[in-house]
């Protein structure tokens, strides 16, 4: 069989100024200090720490993560969550209503195979799924999600959170493992709020609850407020992205995802043309008018993405203004959506390459 010539993109030792692009980079330093940061944050706080690998999507990571002292994983498909319980995880929460039979058998399978399998409902429809398939086979633990303002999924109040929660512990094959809920940012005392009522609905009817989890990046530095919380979930964080600049949880200096991207046209002297488009970047803005941060170039403008060319203005630029052929760095809006987009991503200290790991839950969405 014909050897692929692009199967190797990097190996350690390879300087990343020599990388073909366009390619995800991942600053190994800012790395390692954004696990530790956020780990010392919940450490300090009696919080347990949930790590959501959706980020990521690799092992490797997920393991330093679990290093540093995270208590298990959260995974948001059940095709994730096998990538992840086949490199040796047992503590895994999918954070997804899971309906329909093909999903609900690897949800078997996969509840057979690990230990500490979790998932979350937020209806009855959801639960009676569930219920149907394992009823005689081993239980699965089900969270209730409550929508504290998040606006997302979840039942919409304290007594819906009590009565699922009874629904569930009356429904067989099935057991009430707590409460879980996403909230929109900077509503810590929304989310104290419900979260209190919905535990003191559940004391009274004598019914236990073993977690209670908060999430979300967005609100990570205000877990310490949802004193009603035994746990909080984050996954980006652990590169970090322009979205969390904005949101004031980190500096461009924390973000350890750049894609590193190459000029390939200069039609006018105001516009460059860049490798990296839509399947690159991502063409999610979150609120953003542009596609992106070019470091060194604070004053360029990434207006548009097509599948494979990215175009920047340069107007507002001054005299330096990158060149045909020059490599450029980007920080993405949303560095989630960076890693399914790449098979691999290269790690370097110092603009040197010590890794390449693969992206092993890249595409598994279902």
């Amino acid at each position: 069989m014909q050897e692929n010539p692009f199967a190797v993109v990097a190996k350690p030792g390879d300087r990343v100024a020599d990388l073909s692009t366009p390619r995800p980079i991942i600053d190994e330093d800012r790395l390692a200090a954004n696990i530790a940061r956020v780990q010392a944050y919940m450490d300090q706080h009696g919080l347990n720490f949930r790590p959501h690998i959706k980020t990521h999507k690799i092992p490797a990571l997920a393991a330093e993560q679990i290093t540093a002292g995270a208590k298990g994983i959260n995974c948001q498909k059940i095709s994730e969550a096998e990538a992840f319980a086949a490199a040796g995880f047992e503590d895994i929460l999918i954070t997804f209503n899971i309906l329909g039979p093909q999903k609900l058998e690897r949800l078997g399978a996969l509840n057979e195979r690990i230990s500490d399998l979790k998932v979350v409902a937020d209806s009855t429809a959801t639960v009676d799924g569930l219920s149907s398939y394992f009823a005689s086979r081993k239980p699965l633990t089900v969270l209730v999600e409550c929508d504290t303002g998040g606006g997302r999924c979840g039942v919409q109040t304290p007594e819906e959170a009590r009565s699922l929660a009874e629904h569930i512990n009356n429904t067989p094959g099935l057991a009430f493992g707590g409460l879980l809920n996403y909230p929109k940012p900077g509503s810590a005392a929304v989310v104290q709020a419900f979260l209190n009522e919905a535990l003191l609905l559940l004391r009274a009817d004598g019914i236990a609850c073993p977690t209670v989890s908060n999430g979300g990046t967005p609100s990570l530095f205000e877990a310490h407020l949802v004193s009603a919380a035994t746990e909080h979930r984050a996954g980006t964080y652990i590169y970090n992205d322009r979205s969390m600049v904005r949101a004031g949880h980190c500096s461009e200096a924390d973000c350890a995802m750049h894609v590193l991207a190459t000029v390939v046209s200069r039609p006018t002297a105001d516009r460059a043309v860049i490798d990296a488009g839509s399947k690159a970047l991502t063409s999610d803005l979150l609120g953003f008018a542009d596609y992106g941060t070019v470091v060194g170039y604070p004053e360029a403008v990434i207006t548009g993405l097509s599948e494979e060319h990215g175009v920047i203005d340069l107007s507002k630029c001054g005299d330096t203004r990158p060149k045909i052929g020059d490599k450029i760095r980007i920080i993405p809006n949303h560095t989630c959506v960076v890693s399914n987009l790449f098979d691999t991503m290269v790690f370097h200290r110092d603009g040197v390459v010590t890794r390449v790991e693969n992206v092993a839950a890249r595409g598994l969405v279902w």
